[in-house]
C-alpha cells in the first residue's frame, strides 16, 4: 500500500490550481515541505517561490513570506528565466532580516551558472507598507514561524467624494477641483490576504486579516491526535486553531492549504468535514 507520501508525490506538483473569483485569479499550490506558490494574474504580482511554473514568469513582482527552501527554492530560477527572456529585473519582497544571505544565495548560483541574476531586493519589517500603484497597495505584518516571516494583504483604494461635495453639479465639482480643493476622501478596500507558514496568532495580531474578501492561508495540520500546542511550537496552524475563531472571519473565501505530507487528501476531506461540515458557510476550501 503506498504511503501518503508515496500518493503525494504521484502527482503532477508542477501543475497549479485556480480558482476565479469575482475580477481575481487566484493561481498556485502549497504543500508543507514540498512547495509553496501562489500568484494574482490581475495585480501583476505572486506570493513565494517554491516553484515557478514557467507561465508565471511574466510576474514582474513577489512577496517572499519566509526563507525555507519550499517557498524559496525557484526563486533563482525565475530570476535567470526572466534574463534569458530579455524581461525586466523582477522585484522581490521579502523580511528584511534575510536580504543578505538571500543576495549571497544569488550570487553563489551566478557563480555557478556564470551569468548574472539581476533583481531588486527590498527588506520589509512588521507594519510596513509597499505603494505598488494609483490602486494597489500592499501592508505587511510579521507571522510567526521558527525564522523571520511576513504576512501580506493587498488593498485596492479608490477616491470617494466627500459627503460635503454630493449634491454639487459636475461644473461645481470641476471648479473646484481646478482651484486645488481636495474633493475626495482615499478609500481602501482589504482585497487578498496571504499567510506563509505561521501560527493562528497572526490573524490576531493584525485582525485586517480576518476583513480581507480573500484570504489564503496555511493549516498545515488537522487530525485530532496531532497536538495543537506541539503544532504551534513550530509556528504551524491546526484545523482547531480555524474552528475556535470562526466567528472572526469575514472573509468571502478562505483558502486553506499547505497540508501536512502526513495526510492523504481524502484524508483531510473526512476530518475537516467532520469538525466543520458547513464549511464555514461554504466559505472554506481546501486546495489541494
Amino acid at each position: 500500500m503506498n504511503t501518503p507520501k508515496e500518493n503525494l508525490f504521484s502527482e503532477d506538483q508542477s501543475k497549479c490550481n485556480q480558482l476565479k473569483y469575482k475580477d481575481l485569479t487566484i493561481e498556485g499550490f502549497s504543500r508543507a515541505a514540498v512547495q509553496t506558490f501562489w500568484r494574482i494574474s490581475e495585480y501583476k504580482l505572486g506570493f513565494d517561490l517554491g516553484w515557478q511554473p514557467w507561465e508565471f514568469m511574466g510576474t514582474p513582482r513577489w512577496f517572499i513570506s519566509h526563507t525555507h527552501m519550499d517557498h524559496i527554492l525557484a526563486l533563482p530560477a525565475y530570476i535567470a528565466r526572466r534574463r534569458m527572456m530579455k524581461m525586466e529585473p523582477p522585484t522581490i519582497y521579502l523580511p528584511a532580516e534575510k536580504v543578505i544571505e538571500v543576495r549571497q544565495l544569488l550570487n553563489v548560483f551566478a557563480r555557478l551558472d556564470r551569468g548574472q541574476l539581476p533583481c531588486q531586493l527590498i527588506g520589509l519589517e512588521d507594519g510596513d507598507t509597499v505603494e505598488l500603484s494609483r490602486e494597489l497597495v500592499v501592508t505587511v505584518s510579521k507571522t510567526f514561524h521558527t525564522i523571520p516571516s511576513l504576512g501580506y494583504l493587498v488593498w485596492e483604494r479608490r477616491k470617494k467624494l466627500k459627503p460635503e461635495y454630493l449634491s454639487l453639479t459636475g461644473e461645481e465639482i470641476r471648479n473646484l477641483n481646478q482651484s486645488g480643493v481636495q474633493l475626495t476622501n482615499e478609500i481602501r478596500l482589504p482585497k487578498v490576504a496571504f499567510l506563509g507558514d505561521t501560527t493562528a496568532a497572526a490573524l490576531d495580531y493584525y485582525p485586517d486579516f480576518y476583513r480581507a474578501e480573500i484570504l489564503i492561508t496555511e493549516m498545515t495540520f488537522v487530525a485530532p491526535h496531532h497536538r495543537r500546542e506541539a503544532i504551534n511550537k513550530f509556528g504551524h496552524f491546526h484545523l482547531d486553531d480555524l474552528i475556535e475563531r470562526r466567528e472572526n472571519f469575514k472573509n468571502e473565501k478562505i483558502i486553506a492549504s499547505h497540508f501536512s505530507t502526513r495526510y492523504y487528501n481524502r484524508q483531510i476531506e473526512q476530518f475537516v468535514r467532520k469538525q466543520l461540515p458547513d464549511m464555514l458557510d461554504n466559505r472554506l476550501i481546501l486546495w489541494f
